[in-house]
């Protein structure tokens, strides 16, 4: 039994029913879980509709000229919601019930270990998995709770585009929904408690989308430690200290939370903490039949990592042996423009375990022809390797970074060296070329250096 119809649940219930189980998916609300309905899918739509009205806006840089864009709010999401229902009828009852799959939907609610009560039914099974995902995390903010706000659940039944759009978090969400809602019309306002956006990024990622989503017109206001929330007037009012804003439409983006207050964990004897559902290395939690993956057990939240677990928790729970049901090095990205995606340690997290052994690289994107051709906002590659080049992480920002990020997360998982990315060809004019130009810098650097420097440019003029 699968509780959690989302990415991890959809994963693990089709490899089992792949393996001849008896499977039974349980979901309290919509099969596709928060990436189908509420995150990954029309949040992604909603960036493609601002970078068509971006192109336009852009369109003399490229000696076209177009008037400026008008934003049709209801043809945008109506676009976003007939994406939702193509990718969702793959994920739908019907769907699962072909493959062999039973479906319940009903919140889920364990009464014993092996028995839970979802709607009317009382359904009992041999193995479980707990794939229940996250929902918003709303902060303690006095006033809050009486106001009127969004979340990223909430804002996808907006009737009209904001006017002014005030948001609350600086971190992936409100970056991305920042760009989007400024390229489509909006005012956009970005309140981050922090000193700067994308908290988990390096440095020079937070200073570069800070600068881009300047340029466009979002007012970017770091260290603004909120006091109060209200309304007057039908607007809502947000108090930092002796500042004040304003907006027709207020978006709580402050992270996410462990979905498994109603699970019933107690009754099922499953150990879970403020963070979420404990679970082992092979992802078991403390009763040795009942497994949990993805964003519930509170680990890196991410829709690939969540169907990644999905699949290793099954395979665990019904095959022999045990495969590892965590990684170390999780690549992750943000779809603002231009993308942000990250693999492994970041620096100063690589400075903290291994020293003065670490170094960075640096690579920055305007020396891509693919770049000067797209007249693109660049960006860099930062690589984080040992002294003896083994790679220990990679951040991309730019065009086509969470495309690019992939042949680094096959790198670090197999502890190549940086240099070991310039032996294989890549296609020209792109902006992975930039991976192997990068790569190649360091592979001639370290052979022309030093002693083997000499016995390189020695041997050469034997050759001559």
């Amino acid at each position: 039994m699968v509780i959690g119809g989302g990415s991890a649940g959809l994963t693990a219930a089709r490899f089992a029913a792949r393996l001849g189980k008896r499977v039974a998916i349980v979901e309290a609300n919509r099969l596709g879980g928060d990436c189908t309905w509420t995150g990954c899918v029309p949040s992604k739509a909603l960036l493609r509709a601002a970078r068509a009205a971006h192109d336009i806006q852009t369109a003399h840089l490229f000696g076209i000229e177009a008037s400026e864009p008008r934003t049709r709010w209801p043809a945008v999401m109506a676009r976003i919601r007939s994406v939702i229902d193509e990718i969702y009828t793959a994920e739908s009852p019907q769907a699962l019930e072909a493959e062999g799959i039973h479906t319940f939907l009903a919140p889920a609610t364990f009464v014993d270990p092996h028995s839970v009560i979802a709607g009317d039914e009382l359904i009992q099974g041999e193995r479980f998995l707990l794939a229940t995902g996250a929902r918003p995390s709303i902060p303690s903010i006095p006033g809050l709770d009486q106001t009127n706000y969004l979340t990223y659940e909430s804002i996808w039944g907006l009737e009209h585009l904001p006017g002014k759009l005030l948001i609350i978090g600086g971190g992936p969400i409100g970056c991305e929904l920042a760009q989007a809602f400024q390229r489509l019309g909006s005012h956009v306002t970005i309140l981050e408690a922090t000193n700067r956006l994308l908290g988990n990024a390096e440095p020079e990622v937070s200073d570069l989308i800070s600068r881009v989503l300047a340029t466009e017109g979002v007012d970017v206001r770091l260290g603004a430690n909120i006091d109060s929330v209200g309304a007057r007037n039908g607007q809502s009012i947000v108090q930092a200290g002796s500042q004040e804003w304003t907006a027709d439409t207020l978006l709580v983006a402050t992270g996410r939370v462990a979905n498994m207050a109603t699970l019933g964990l107690e009754n099922a004897g499953v150990a879970s903490s403020t963070r979420g559902i404990q679970v082992d290395g092979s992802l078991r939690t403390s009763k040795k039949h009942i497994y949990a993956a993805g964003d519930c057990t509170g680990g890196p939240q991410f829709t690939h990592y969540a169907g990644w677990q999905g699949f290793m928790a099954t395979r665990n729970a019904l095959l022999p042996g045990k495969a590892r049901g965590l990684l170390d090095n999780v690549p992750w990205g943000v779809f603002t423009e231009p993308e942000v995606a990250h693999v492994g340690l970041a620096e100063a997290t690589a400075r903290e375990l291994h020293g003065d052994s670490v170094q960075v690289s640096m690579w920055p994107l305007e020396s891509s022809d693919r770049a000067a051709i797209d007249s693109g906002e660049a960006g860099f590659i930062k690589a984080v390797t040992t002294k003896k080049g083994r790679l220990l992480g990679v951040t991309i920002v730019g065009a086509r970074a969470g495309e690019m990020v992939h042949e680094w997360t096959v790198a670090i998982s197999h502890g190549a060296k940086l240099k070991d990315l310039a032996l294989a060809p890549h296609i020209y004019p792109t902006y992975s070329m930039s991976t192997q130009q990068m790569a190649a810098e360091a592979a001639v650097t370290g052979l022309l250096t030093g002693f083997s420097g000499k016995v390189v440019r020695a041997l050469s003029r034997f050759k001559a």
